[in-house]
C-alpha cells in the first residue's frame, strides 16, 4: 500500500483551482484518456509583466495526478513565466511532501503541461511536437526523446525508475530492452561530457586488476544484466584489454554493442581509466 503525505491527501480531497479558465491565454494539454491520465492546464498571464495571475486545471487520473495538478496551480500564481519555467517535477513532489516513487509520473505530467502552456502563450510549438522522437512504449505512447529528457533531468538509472516517472514499460513490458538501451546511451553521453580529472597514477598487479574487475562485475554489472535474463563472464585480462563473454539473453541481443560500451564505461570509472573491453565467444 502506498503511503501518501497529509498534503497529498488534502489536495486530492480538496483540490484547488479546478475547472476551465475562460479568459486564459495559455493552455497546455498532456496525456490521454487511452493512457489512463490526462491534464489540461489553464493560465492567465499578464502580457505587460509576464506574470501569472491565475491558474486552473482539469485532470482525469488518480489521486496523485489530481493532487499534483492542484499543487502546481498554487505554486504558479504570482510567478513570472520565466520563474514558472524553472519549476521541476521534483519541486511539485516536494511541495506535496513527497510522492510514492510509483506515482512520480504525475508530477512529470504537471511539468509537461506547464511547459506546453507556456509554449502556447509564447506562440511556440509544444514540447511534445519538439520531442516527437521514436515511439518506444506502445502501451502509453512514450517516445525515446521523452524518456531521455526525464531520465536525464531526474538522474534515472533503471527501467523501473523510468516506468515510475513516465509509465513507459508499465504495460506489456516489451519495451524494457529499448529503455535499457536509452539509459546506457545516456550514461555514455554523460561520461563523454564530463571534464575528466587528471587521474593519479594507479599501479596494480594483474592479479589485483582481475580481482577488482571481478568485484565490479559482481556488484555493478551482473545484477543489471540478470534483470533481463543476461549475464557476463570475465574470460581474461591482458594488460589494458578486458576479455568478456556475454551470456544468456545478451548473446542474441541486438544491442550487445551498447551493453559492451556500458560495461567498459563502468570498468573505466571504477577500476582503471584506460581499460578496453573486448567481447569474445
Amino acid at each position: 500500500m502506498w503511503e501518501y503525505s497529509d498534503k497529498v491527501k488534502d489536495h486530492f480531497f480538496n483540490p484547488r483551482n479546478v475547472g476551465a479558465l475562460e479568459d486564459s491565454n495559455a493552455v497546455g494539454e498532456v496525456g490521454s484518456l487511452a493512457c489512463g491520465d490526462s491534464l489540461k492546464l489553464f493560465l492567465k498571464v499578464d502580457p505587460d509583466t509576464d506574470r501569472i495571475i491565475d491558474a486552473t486545471f482539469q485532470t482525469f487520473g488518480c489521486g496523485s495526478a489530481i493532487a499534483s495538478s492542484s499543487a502546481l496551480t498554487e505554486m504558479l500564481k504570482g510567478k513570472t513565466v520565466q520563474e514558472a519555467m524553472d519549476i521541476t517535477n521534483k519541486d511539485i513532489a516536494d511541495f506535496l511532501g513527497g510522492l510514492p516513487k510509483e506515482k512520480m509520473h504525475c508530477s512529470v505530467m504537471g511539468r509537461e503541461a506547464l511547459h506546453a502552456a507556456i509554449a502556447h502563450y509564447r506562440g511556440q510549438p509544444s514540447p511534445a511536437e519538439q520531442l516527437e522522437g521514436e515511439l518506444v512504449c506502445q502501451c502509453f505512447g512514450v517516445t525515446d526523446l521523452q524518456i531521455k529528457q526525464v531520465a536525464t533531468e531526474n538522474k534515472l538509472t533503471t527501467v523501473e525508475e523510468v516506468t515510475n516517472y513516465t509509465k513507459a514499460g508499465g504495460g506489456c513490458g516489451l519495451c524494457h530492452e529499448k529503455i535499457e538501451e536509452i539509459l546506457l546511451q545516456i550514461r555514455g553521453e554523460q561520461k563523454k561530457d564530463e571534464a575528466p580529472p587528471v587521474p593519479a597514477a594507479k599501479r596494480m598487479t594483474n592479479l589485483q586488476k582481475i580481482a577488482k574487475i571481478q568485484e565490479v562485475i559482481e556488484r555493478e554489472i551482473r545484477p543489471m544484466l540478470q534483470q533481463d535474463g543476461g549475464d557476463v563472464e570475465l574470460v581474461d585480462v591482458e594488460g589494458a584489454r578486458v576479455l568478456l563473454a556475454l551470456r544468456g539473453m545478451c548473446t542474441s541481443c541486438p544491442s550487445a554493442a551498447l551493453t559492451r560500451e556500458g560495461i567498459e564505461a563502468k570498468l573505466r570509472e571504477l577500476v582503471l581509466p584506460d581499460l578496453v573491453v573486448e567481447e569474445v565467444a
